[in-house]
């Protein structure tokens, strides 16, 4: 299963524990590439270890562009085949997030819930500082939080987790539940 980030990583993975799935013993593995960009790379590398091996994928949708290359560059799609057709990438395995992980977190659980998270992880100070700045002061909830993620090393992976932890089962994000839907079935 190839993600862009450690955090679409750690997400999918808490995810599968807590739905008592055994990705290893599945023959499953989630790997980040860091960066969309290196998708390519991937493809090639274990399309050319096994031509039968299945692969699946979670991208962000603004990024799809590159999902489409790499998988023109391995020869499993010609470049009009799918573009622009989300539903043909899914029968393939490619799960687009609308924005990005954190943005299907958030609204899966809802940002007041989200904020919640922060203040339970100590955060909550240093979130009323970021939310000051000028350049967010007008934005959303949503953003803020979202911004609060990407800023800090290892902010994305932490509440990642956190949020993964703490969505209810029938909240999942349906990409996050159609990749994992797609790893269980590929056996």
């Amino acid at each position: 299963m190839l993600v862009e980030g450690v955090s679409d990583q750690v997400a999918l993975e808490v995810l599968a524990r807590r739905q008592e799935m055994d990705l290893a013993a599945a023959g499953v593995t989630v790997v980040a590439m860091h960066g969309i960009t290196n998708i390519g790379h991937f493809l090639a590398r274990f399309h050319a270890l096994d031509p039968e091996i299945r692969i699946a994928g979670l991208y962000d949708e603004a990024e799809e562009r590159f999902v489409l290359r790499g998988l023109e560059q391995v020869g499993l799609v010609n470049s009009v085949a799918g573009a622009g057709d989300r539903a043909w990438l899914e029968s393939l395995g490619f799960f687009g997030c609308s924005a990005d992980l954190e943005d299907e977190l958030i609204r899966a659980l809802g940002p007041e819930e989200v904020e919640r998270l922060v203040a339970a992880e100590g955060q909550l100070r240093s979130f009323r500082t970021l939310q000051k700045q000028p350049a967010l002061r007008d934005r959303s909830l949503h953003d803020q939080l979202r911004r609060l993620m990407s800023g800090r090393s290892g902010g994305k992976e932490r509440y990642a987790a956190l949020m993964a932890e703490a969505v209810a089962p029938d909240r999942v994000p349906r990409p996050l539940a159609r990749v994992l839907a797609r790893a269980s079935s590929d056996q």
